[in-house]
This record gives C-alpha cells, structure tokens and sequence, in this order.
C-alpha cells in the first residue's frame, strides 16, 4: 500500500471531537459541584477480571528487572475500591479501558469509561444522581430526561412471556426455538437467558424515556450484592441503563465480603479452565481492602455510547478518533 492509499483522517468529524471535550468539561463540573473528587489509577495490573464473558488484553512488562505478564484494565473498578477503603470518600474517574476483539456497531476494544464510587449511597440515590447527569449532558437533545425503572424479570416477561428468575433449561430452549433463535448451548441456562435478552429485551429498552433495567438474575450478580424482590425471589441488586437500545451504564450495590468475592472469583476461573481460557489471577489487594470499605453503590458509563447519544450517531466510530483497525 502506498501513503497515498493510506486514509489518516479520524473516522469522526471535528463536530464530535469538538461534543466531547464539552461533555467532559461538562462531567467534571457536574462532580466538582458535589464534591465528588477525580482520581486516577494505573491501567496495568497483576491481576485482571475473570468474568468468562470478558477478555483481557495482556500485556508485557519489567518490575525491578523481572518480566511479568500484566493486564491492560477492563475497568478501573479494582484500584478505585482500593482507594475507597482507604478513605478517599466519594470519586469519580474517566480513562481508558479495554476489552480484547471486542469490535462493532457498539464495540471498540479500547473505549473510554467514566465510573464513579458514592459511599453510604443507595442504588435508588444513585439513578437520581445519573438523572442528573443526564439532564446535564442530554438537555439540548430531549430538554427534561425522566428515566422510568423496570425490572428485568418484567421486561422478559412483558416481551417473551417467560419469568428468566424461574424458567428451567428446556423452557428457555423452547423459547428460543419459537423466537427462531435456533443455536445450541448445551446446558448453558445463562447462555440462553442472554441470547433472548440481546435479541429481544435489550434493542426495544429506552426508546419513549431512558430505562434504569433492575433487579437481574442472581447469577448475573458479578461484583454486586444479591438481595430479595418484593415477590420474594434472589435477585442482583443492580442496575444498567438504557437509551435509545443502547446499554449505557451499569451499576450496582457494591459487595464488600471480601470472602463471597473470591468464592465468585474461583467460581469464574474454575469456569475458564472447563471453558481453555486463561486463568486470570485473582486481584489480592483488593480482597484485603475490602473490609475496610463502607457500603457503597458504584457505577460505570461508556462515555463514548453517550457521545453516541449526545450526537445522534448509530456507530461508535463516529464518535471516537482512531478505532483499532486504523490505530
């Protein structure tokens, strides 16, 4: 290929570049007025996440002449809560994170993350503080946001007349092949769960008003607490919201037992080796912070998909400079 073949230009125009270092002025105003501080963390780590649905990059580094293997962060939860432990109060941060060969209409695997940690603060105070923000970032496009909440029991049963809290294998299976959704996961119940959710559930969220989706399955808990619905069923207290189709933020009741975390921790790498993906090492510092942390609720937004939003763009690479293919 010749230089003149080569296509330099960011795949976003000046307008986005422009949109999003406002939001960001826009961001850091939004906390400097609740006192909420800016903080920031390394992006390599010794140890990395081990949720089965999520891929660290690795990569090589020397620490005092020794070659180690280390891991570009997938979010910068494990050193924030580090931080909270150690008294910090209220932060907020926005950096890079990266999620391998994650590529797409959403998708880049290197992408841009705000998450913000508010101690003593219940999920529910936490979605008016989102709304907040929202009404900050998103005024000029839909004037007052209102989000409503849903449960995502209801929103599977509202769509697909199916309780996924309940519903055994064979009905999930069945559910599928009547949707057309014709793949075989063998006994992978979440497997089915999520494929019914992505295809029918998540690309209808959001559309009339933003939703806060609550309440997931308990074995969706990843770093949250668990809890009981007023129907009297284990559920994840957590919540992801949702505009437009899109996933936006993720959030949840942080779980501070610092012994139900590394049993989840095991659980998962006991998956990947059954699964032949790398076993990743469980991150000990933060296990011993965690019991000095106070409860806290936590949250993490894809500041690019809200950029999305904020410009009206149907593809992330409209809104970012360089995606992977051409950086």
């Amino acid at each position: 290929m010749s230089q003149l073949d080569i296509q330099y230009q960011p795949t976003c125009d000046i307008s986005a570049i422009r949109a999003r270092a406002k939001m960001y002025a826009q961001i850091r105003q939004f906390f400097a007025e609740r006192d909420v501080l800016e903080v920031e963390t390394p992006i390599l780590s010794q140890a990395g996440v081990t949720d089965v649905h999520l891929a660290s990059v690795q990569a090589q580094r020397h620490v005092q002449g020794k070659k180690q293997t280390h891991y570009l962060q997938t979010s910068p939860e494990f050193a924030m809560k580090r931080l909270l432990a150690s008294g910090v109060g209220s932060i907020y941060q926005i950096c890079k994170v990266f999620r391998d060969d994650e590529h797409g209409r959403k998708h880049n695997s290197e992408f841009t993350m705000l998450e913000w940690y508010r101690p003593n603060m219940s999920l529910k105070e936490l979605m008016f503080e989102v709304t907040d923000l929202l009404n900050v970032t998103l005024k000029h496009r839909f004037g007052e946001v209102r989000p409503t909440i849903l449960s995502y029991k209801h929103a599977f049963m509202d769509r697909l007349d199916l309780n996924p809290l309940q519903a055994s294998l064979k009905e999930l299976k069945d559910c599928c092949n009547r949707v057309g959704l014709n793949l075989d996961l063998g006994d992978d119940r979440l497997g089915y769960i999520d494929l019914l959710f992505s295809h029918f559930v998540e690309p209808s969220l959001g559309f009339d008003t933003p939703v806060f989706l609550t309440d997931f399955p308990p074995e969706l808990a990843s770093l949250a607490k668990t809890k009981v619905d007023e129907d009297g069923e284990l559920v994840a207290a957590r919540f992801e919201l949702y505009i437009e189709g899109l996933e936006l933020a993720n959030a949840y009741d942080e779980l501070i037992d610092a012994d139900v975390l590394r049993s989840r921790f095991e659980a998962d790498n006991a998956e990947r080796e059954k699964l032949g993906l790398h076993v990743m090492p469980i991150d000990e510092y933060l296990l011993a912070a965690l019991p000095n942390m106070s409860e806290c609720s936590g949250i993490a937004l894809g500041v690019d998909r809200l950029l999305m939003v904020v410009t009206e763009q149907m593809k992330l690479e409209k809104v970012i400079t360089f995606p992977a293919d051409v950086s």
